[in-house]
């Protein structure tokens, strides 16, 4: 069998040693744990490429603009913190950029898509290093990952100051929950309370995940996470949230984002379920470079 049936007899979750059949892809990985992806696949034949930081033979890209024009302060971030190391942008430019955005953000703090953007951000505004986590609520490695890896991170590292992270929906399309999941979590958002929805629909993935409709559970985990229910059921029936939604995907997408959970930790970039040694690693290493 060659590599193409291989790929192509894969299920769309697949792992990364399976998808990896370029072998040094995998050779290059300090660990050879397999990594579990959610794979968005394109046409009939799904072989994902690989960029890791830390995958030493493989050449960073640049990668654009990866969020809608709501978003103008996660935008910035990461057009400041994924320049790779043979930019020509200048440190000072970059360092500039998120300042920038933030004020085109607080111009537009009170509207909808502004509460929905900021709310989706935690962390000390004077953190150093960025983590924007690519995910889809549905995908079992995201939530694997969740229940293996981020409440450690929340602790040792968003909540002492050193990290600020955000939240980048990409729901595949092989998952037929996953957009309802990114609205109700982003109508959530609206109201100031992402984190606590986010944290309750991957800990109910098993409930909703399999249902024709899954908007009375996610009704239910927000009426329970605190948010007011008419303001909630209003944004989630008016879609209000999904052009931010959708315009999170497309760029993710054009970025070469195709798999889920992805992250960029600073100019570096991880794919997978990555076990929480190999995080902490990569966010130490990221933190180092920023003294």
């Amino acid at each position: 069998m060659n590599k193409r049936e291989v790929a192509r007899d894969m299920p769309p979750c697949i792992t990364r040693r399976a998808a990896g059949v370029r072998a040094a892809s995998i050779a290059n990985f300090p660990s050879q744990q397999s990594r579990r992806i959610c794979f968005h696949s394109r046409g009939s034949l799904a072989i994902p490429t690989f960029h890791v930081a830390h995958c030493p033979h493989r050449s960073r890209r640049t990668r654009p603009d990866l969020l809608s024009t709501h978003t103008i302060f996660l935008a910035a971030v990461l057009v400041a913190c994924s320049a790779p190391e043979t930019s020509a942008r200048t440190p000072s430019a970059a360092a500039a950029a998120p300042t920038a955005a933030a004020r085109g953000v607080a111009a537009d703090s009170s509207s909808l898509l502004g509460k929905a953007d900021q709310g989706r951000i935690r962390g000390d505004s004077s953190a150093k290093l960025w983590l924007i986590m690519v995910s889809d609520f549905q995908c079992p490695y995201c939530r694997q990952w969740h229940d293996e890896v981020f409440a450690t991170v929340m602790r040792d590292y968003v909540s002492t100051g050193k990290v600020r992270i955000a939240y980048l929906n990409f729901p595949l399309g092989i998952h037929q929950n996953a957009m309802p999941a990114a609205e109700a979590a982003m109508c959530a958002s609206v109201q100031g309370k992402f984190w606590e929805m986010h944290d309750a629909i991957f800990r109910t993935q098993d409930r909703w995940a399999g249902l024709p409709d899954p908007r009375p559970v996610f009704d239910s985990l927000a009426t329970t996470v605190g948010v007011s229910p008419a303001a909630y059921r209003s944004c989630v029936e008016s879609r209000a949230t999904r052009p931010m939604i959708l315009a999170d995907e497309q760029r993710a997408s054009v970025a070469g984002v195709r798999a889920t959970p992805t992250f960029f930790i600073g100019s570096g970039e991880l794919e997978g379920a990555v076990p929480l040694p190999e995080f902490r690693a990569a966010l130490d290493k990221a933190l180092a470079g920023t003294r």
